[in-house]
């Protein structure tokens, strides 16, 4: 059955974490043929494996746009010497494609309830942005400290679950939903990975992302034709939750085009609103605003791409579970993506794992399971080999790190132990 929801997951493009509700029999008989290689090779003697793509006789000529080109703002290119220059004429680049949206200052921050849990200080926080309803967020850290604290942004993941925020990555009582309870389990090895990090000496806050939990798309601000009979009522209820996700995963083009027409993008929304949490994090006099990481899983990872490229606040970074290139998603798995991660144009000026280069010398793990599905393996390595030359080329080798785990998709104890000690070595902490 988990093989099963993450076919469906595949199958949809809601996949950027992997779990979901069930799979319908009629996508099941599809799914083994629409990804099958092994039925084709048997009919047509002329099968070549190597030019199938998901886009079919498409794929070859759409990769050789930028195939054995190195883009035209790589650091890796002969004519970019000097460190700073590169980094200022790119992250500008960057920054005018995601087209990131002003938002305003640094939002007033309301502190809705304090308590003791798990041996932490845990604060439930909210803020009011420009537009939509307010940003929930939680705040854990250590009991008893009076000096500051190196702080960590802790980014949650998709899952294709998006009724759920902070809670993937949190647990602030013994009353745990089902469903989150099941969450962890699967991929974190059960444990709460922002309580763990916390416990370390961290002061560590977990915002709802753009579009998950308190900021998603509630079903009473969209027209009723679009609704499919569903509404917001007994919103907790799991039958209600697995309907609420499945509609949201439809509606992710809808977002996506619309942000388009905006003239921004997915990336940029979601860098803005994680850079106002940032704001928070670094104003807090119980942070040392000099020593701020951030880390995440799957969407979580892309987050942190994007912040650690391009927030220089960001003195450490770990990307878990989302590094490959743009031709991995080109040709072979930009349908296990949702919407979430494109930015248009920007594949022929950086390659994916060229935005989270931008911080070199600044820290940097990267961190990946050999078998996620979510990636080929070749790609992955690819993506380790372009950014150990960006950080050997600016003589910062040893602040660049990538493992590989055996397993698919996940962030369970043994990587947590590895990401929990790099923060550690670079921030600080107990």
């Amino acid at each position: 059955m988990k093989k099963d929801r993450r076919n469906f997951l595949k199958f949809t493009g809601l996949a950027s974490l992997g779990i979901g509700s069930g799979i319908t029999k009629a996508l099941a008989s599809e799914l083994p043929m629409s990804n099958s290689k092994t039925s084709v090779a048997a009919t047509d003697p002329n099968f070549d494996e190597k030019h199938l793509s998901i886009i079919g006789l498409y794929g070859e000529w759409a990769s050789s746009l930028t195939e054995k080109k190195l883009p035209l703002l790589s650091y890796r290119r002969k004519e970019f010497s000097g460190l700073d220059a590169w980094r200022k004429i790119a992250r500008t680049r960057v920054t005018e494609r995601m087209g990131i949206p002003a938002i305003g200052g640094t939002p007033q921050v309301k502190i809705n309830k304090q308590y003791e849990y798990d041996g932490l200080h845990i604060e439930e926080l909210t803020w009011q942005l420009p537009y939509g309803r307010p940003t929930e967020a939680i705040l854990l850290k250590p009991l008893g400290q009076t000096k500051p604290l190196p702080g960590i942004l802790a980014f949650h993941d998709h899952g294709g679950n998006k009724y759920f925020g902070t809670r993937k990555i949190t647990r602030t009582s013994d009353n745990q939903h089902p469903l989150m309870k099941t969450h962890q389990e699967e991929y974190y090895e059960g444990l709460a990975w922002a309580n763990e990090i916390a416990k370390r000496g961290f002061v560590v806050l977990v915002p709802d992302a753009f579009t998950f939990a308190s900021r998603r798309v509630m079903l009473q601000d969209v027209p009723p034709d679009m609704r499919q009979g569903l509404n917001d009522k007994d919103p907790e209820n799991p039958d209600n939750i697995e309907a609420y996700n499945k509609w949201a995963g439809q509606h992710e083009h809808i977002m996506a085009k619309s942000l388009f027409c905006a003239g921004t993008t997915w990336p940029g929304v979601f860098f803005a609103e994680d850079q106002k949490a940032l704001d928070i994090l670094c104003a807090r006099k119980d942070v040392d605003a000099n020593r701020v990481g951030c880390a995440g899983l799957s969407g979580g990872g892309l987050r942190t791409v994007m912040m650690g490229g391009l927030d220089p606040r960001i003195k450490c970074a770990v990307c878990i579970g989302f590094m490959s290139t743009w031709k991995d998603f080109l040709m072979n798995k930009s349908f296990t993506h949702t919407w979430m991660l494109y930015v248009p144009i920007l594949p022929k000026e950086l390659d994916f794992p060229e935005i989270l280069g931008l911080r070199v010398p600044l820290p940097t793990l990267v961190l990946n399971d050999t078998d996620d599905s979510l990636y080929t393996l070749p790609e992955m390595n690819q993506a380790d080999r372009i950014l150990g030359e960006v950080y050997k080329k600016a003589g910062a080798a040893d602040r660049y790190k990538c493992s590989f785990y055996p397993g698919p998709h996940k962030f369970d104890a043994k990587m947590q132990a590895e990401a929990f000690d790099w923060l550690e070595r670079w921030l600080g902490g107990r």
